[in-house]
C-alpha cells in the first residue's frame, strides 16, 4: 500500500527530534510499488528517509521523502551451515539481529542494538565492536528510477569501507534500496576483540550467541542515550584514520590514547570520542545542544534545538579537536 502525506511533520520521524517538515512524504509497503510512485506521483526531488536515525534536518525539505515499510525476513537457502536470508529494507535492524540470534545464526550479533532500518545498513556500512555490516551482506537490491528497473549489486561491488559505500557516492540520490541479502552461519565465531565485551560476556558465563548479544546490548545501554528519550543520532562523528607516525607522535604526548588497526597499510584509527573528551567537551552544553556525558561521540538535543543549532555546535567540537590535536574529525550523520 502507498500512503502519501503532504506537508509532513518530521519531528517524530528523526531521532534528533528536530521539528522540520517535508513537502511530501510517501510510505510504501512493497518494492513493486516504486514504479507506480515514480509514474503517478513523479517526484522530481527526492531522498530516502528510512528510520531517521542517522540524519539531521537543518531546514524543511522541499521535495519528496520515500519511506520503505516492508518488514519481511525470509530464508532463501540453507545448506546446514550457511544460511542466506533476504530482508526487506523496512525491517528494524535490531529486530533482524534478534531474529538471527534466536535461530542460532552467527554473523551480526556484535551489531546488536544499533538503531535504524536494514535498508540503511549498507549505505553507512554500520559497524560496532569489531564487526561491520559488510561482513554479512551478500548483495543489495535497489530500484533505479532513471531506468525504471530493479538491480541487484553483489557485496564486492558495493565499495564498502569504514562507514562508506557506493551508496554514499556514485549511487547517492539515484537508487532506493529495497532489500538486503545476508549470509549467516551456524558455526560459532565469537568476535571478542574489545575488552569490555570480553568482560561482559565472561560475566554471563561465556561466549554463546545469546550472551554476546546481551552483553553488547548492556554495554550500549550503559553508554548511549535512548533516542526515544533524548534526541540524538548515535555517533555523530567518524573515528579518524591517520598515518601511524601521526598516531605515534600523539600517543607519546598522550600515553593513554587508544588506537586501532585498519586494513589500510601504514594507517591506524583513532577514537573521536576520546579526542572530544580530552578536548574538555564531554558533557559540555550550549543552549539545547550538548555532548553526551557518558559517550563523547554522541551529540544530544536536550529539547527544542534546531538542526542549525546542532550543526553549529558540531562545528565547534571539530574546531576544538583540531586546535588541541591537529586532527580533523568528519561527521558521520547525513545532514540535509
Amino acid at each position: 500500500m502507498i500512503r502519501v502525506f503532504e506537508n509532513a511533520d518530521l519531528s517524530g520521524r528523526n531521532s534528533f527530534h528536530v521539528a522540520q517538515r517535508a513537502a511530501r512524504l510517501i510510505e510504501f509497503d512493497k518494492a513493486s510499488e516504486l514504479p507506480e510512485i515514480f509514474g503517478q506521483h513523479a517526484p522530481e526531488r527526492w531522498t530516502v528517509l528510512s528510520g531517521g536515525n542517522n540524519i539531521l534536518f537543518t531546514r524543511d525539505y522541499d521535495g519528496t521523502l520515500l519511506t520503505p515499510c516492508g518488514n519481511n525476513i525470509e530464508i532463501s537457502s540453507d545448506d546446514g551451515e550457511n544460511v542466506i536470508v533476504g530482508v526487506e529494507a523496512g525491517v528494524e535492524w535490531d529486530d533482524l539481529v534478534e531474529w538471527a540470534v534466536g535461530r542460532g545464526l552467527w554473523g551480526i550479533e556484535n551489531l546488536s542494538l544499533i538503531p535504524g532500518k536494514v535498508g540503511a545498513a549498507p549505505v553507512q556500512n554500520i559497524g560496532a565492536y569489531g564487526a561491520e555490516a559488510k561482513d554479512a551482506i551478500r548483495s543489495v537490491t535497489m530500484y533505479f528510477p532513471e531506468q525504471n528497473n530493479f538491480i541487484t549489486l553483489a557485496a564486492e561491488h558495493c565499495a564498502f569501507g569504514y562507514r562508506e559505500s557506493v551508496f554514499k557516492h556514485s549511487l547517492k540520490g539515484r537508487v532506493i534500496i529495497t532489500s538486503v541479502e545476508m549470509r549467516l552461519n551456524r558455526t560459532p565465531k565469537p568476535n571478542l576483540g574489545y575488552g569490555d565485551v570480553v568482560r561482559e560476556v565472561e560475566a554471563r558465563g561465556g561466549a554463546t550467541l545469546r550472551n554476546i548479544r546481551d552483553a553488547i546490548c548492556s554495554i550500549r545501554r550503559s553508554k548511549l542515550p535512548d533516542p526515544a528519550v533524548t534526541g540524538n543520532a548515535g555517533s555523530f562523528f567518524k573515528n579518524p584514520v591517520v598515518e601511524i607516525a601521526v598516531a605515534e607522535r600523539l600517543q607519546a604526548e598522550y600515553p593513554g590514547m587508544p588506537m586501532y588497526p585498519v586494513a589500510e597499510s601504514g594507517k591506524v584509527k583513532l577514537a573521536s570520542g576520546w579526542l572530544i573528551d580530552k578536548a574538555g567537551l564531554k558533557g559540555y552544553r550550549e543552549g539545547n545542544v550538548g555532548v553526551h556525558d557518558r559517550q563523547a561521540l554522541v551529540l544530544i538535543n536536550t529539547g527544542g534545538a534546531t538542526g542549525g543549532e546542532v550543526i553549529e555546535f558540531a562545528h565547534m567540537v571539530q574546531r576544538r579537536v583540531m586546535e588541541k590535536f591537529g586532527i580533523e574529525i568528519d561527521t558521520e550523520v547525513n545532514i540535509l
